[in-house]
Order: C-alpha cells, then structure tokens, then sequence
C-alpha cells in the first residue's frame, strides 16, 4: 500500500506557470512520480517549449503556450486540451504575478493585472476544464485541482505588495468554496501557501546577500523552499495520499505563517 500511495501512475495533470519556478518543480515531480503525460502553458512560447524539452527527460511533457490572463488565450489552452486528451487528472493553478508599490503610489492597472491573473484565470479556467476534470473521476479515484496561494494572503505584512497579498487571500477563499461545489464530482480542491522559494519574483531578495541572510531570520527553519519541498506536497494532494483531503490551505513556508 505505501509504495502506492504517492504514485502518479496513469494520471494526466496539468501546470499553468509550468515553465519555471514553482510550476517546473511541481511538472518534473509529477513526471518522477509516475505520471502519464504533464501539460505546460506559460504566455512565453519559446520558454514553454524549452521548459517541456528539459521535462521530457523525466517523462511525457507536452508545451501549450498560452496567455490564460486573457480570455482568447485561455480558450486557446481549453481547445487544445480537449482535442488531445478524454479527461485530466490533475490541474494545478500555477500561474501568477505581482506588483509592487508603496501605498500612496500604488496604480489600478498593478491592481487589475493582479487579481485577473492570481484569482479570476483560476477560477474561469477550473470552470472550464471541468467537464475534463469529472470524466474519469470516482469515489475511489478523485480528481485534484491545486491552486497556489501564498503566505503573503494569510499573514498582515503585504510589503508593497498589496494586490498580490489580496488575491492569494481570495485564491485561497476559492479553494474552499470550490472544494464543497466540486466534491460531488469527486473532485478535490486545496491550495498550497508557499513562503519564500527560489524564483524569478524572488531573485531580487536572493541576489542581495544582506537582505537575503536578514530574510532568513525571519524563517524559523533558517532556509528558503527547495524543488522537492513543493513537488512533494503536490504530489501529495494528487495521488492517493491526499484522497480525503480537500478545502484546506496548507503553507509551506519553514513555520513563517505561524510567527507573522
């Protein structure tokens, strides 16, 4: 039973963001554990496929360059799915952005592109891939959408970022609405709270060394998130570890959530 429970064996998933960071970490763990194909899309085309090429080695990846933050490039990735595959497995939403500004500075276009892109592509784009989602779904072999959050949306400190830090509040408030919508299909839904990882929104505070060793402090483990500390949640959450789990936000973030 052990060696089953984490196995990703036979399932289709799908990571938006999938081209780097986070989303490319979460891919080649579930391509490691088992899985049968993964779907990238990122709104670079030529970084989606060079991302899925690298991932290939692990297993089956395929590249879809889209745009969901609009509505055409997300049908676009919607219309393509459904002409390859009956049903998916697994959807992660991955994707996302920030903006940063001080408060009296801070403009509605950073607060638009924000919140369409972290909290109204997820849901538009779970909408869609529903259908997908239920096909294949069971009591005994549930369907998982994972959607990334954020501690920026569960601690009070939003450093500048203030639209980011709201619409992982409402990502995560997403979660758990979805997840009683969806439970009758046998689709579960959680959402993962990352602290600090390494990222390209992140490089910033990792290439300045004295802000980076004072970040550190503020993370009770003392260190930054690792590729296999995100993919083994997600897998988790996916395969039959996580059959009973859902609506729950879970952070992974060194312990930060619980001192801020």
């Amino acid at each position: 039973m052990i060696e089953s429970l984490f196995s990703m064996q036979n399932k289709i998933c799908v990571v938006t963001g999938g081209s780097r960071g986070l989303g490319a970490f979460m891919a080649q763990g579930f391509l490691e554990a088992g899985a049968k194909r993964v779907y990238i899309t990122a709104r670079k085309a030529e970084a989606c496929i060079t991302a899925a090429k690298e991932l290939s080695q692990y297993g089956e990846c395929i590249a879809i360059p889209s745009d969901i933050a609009t509505s055409e490039g997300l049908q676009t990735l919607v219309t393509e799915l459904m002409s390859r595959e009956q049903h998916i497995d697994v959807l992660v939403n991955n994707a996302g952005t920030g903006w940063g500004a001080p408060f009296g500075q801070f403009p509605e276009k950073g607060w638009d592109k924000t919140m369409d892109i972290n909290a109204k592509s997820p849901f538009f784009l779970t909408q869609a891939l529903a259908p997908l989602l239920k096909k294949n779904a069971t009591a005994d072999n549930t369907s998982s959408i994972i959607n990334i959050g954020s501690i920026a949306g569960i601690v009070g400190n939003a450093l500048d970022n203030f639209s980011y830090a709201i619409s992982k509040t409402a990502i995560h408030q997403l979660t758990r609405v979805l997840s009683t919508e969806l439970a009758s299909d046998h689709i579960r839904v959680n959402a993962i709270a990352p602290g600090r990882f390494y990222s390209k929104m992140t490089e910033f505070l990792s290439n300045d060394q004295a802000a980076f060793d004072a970040e550190l402090q503020s993370i009770p483990m003392r260190r930054w998130g690792e590729a296999s500390d995100i993919a083994g949640v997600a897998i988790m959450l996916s395969s039959k570890a996580g059959a009973f789990i859902t609506g729950q936000i879970i952070p992974v973030d060194g312990g930060t959530s619980v001192i801020n």
